[in-house]
């Protein structure tokens, strides 16, 4: 695992505990892209449990296992749209970075985040082509 004092490997610069930590224990994101960070850090942590938690209802697979020979190693944003504590909806662009023994890619991705209850859920993405 990672603890609370390491680097987040979202890259936000924060350590883990203050940054994408408190959102794996439960607390809710307070933006879209705060919420995406923490998804990242999900796929890199291998937490499928809190990928399908943080997805929202309507497009949620009934389950996810994740490539454990795939490493997520860098995590760009790129930009966002609303998604802010007092919207209902956003996206946020993004490059994920991803290695494995044989291969190295990127995936370049905007995703649509909605806010119900006070809790942001992942949608859907639209993957670019690069």
């Amino acid at each position: 695992m990672i603890a609370d004092t390491d680097r987040c490997p979202c890259l936000s610069g924060n350590p883990y505990g203050e940054c994408c930590g408190p959102l794996h224990a439960g607390a809710p994101a307070p933006t879209a892209e705060r919420l995406m960070r923490s998804r990242f850090t999900a796929f890199a942590l291998g937490l499928p449990e809190y990928l399908l938690a943080t997805w929202h209802h309507s497009t949620r697979p009934t389950s996810l296992e994740l490539d454990t020979a795939q490493r997520w190693t860098r995590l760009d944003v790129i930009g966002t749209r609303a998604g802010g504590p007092f919207d209902t909806e956003g996206t946020v662009a993004f490059r994920a970075w991803w290695r494995s023994d044989t291969e190295r890619g990127v995936l370049e991705e905007t995703s649509t985040f909605v806010r119900e209850g006070g809790r942001w859920s992942y949608v859907d993405g639209v993957v670019s082509a690069g």
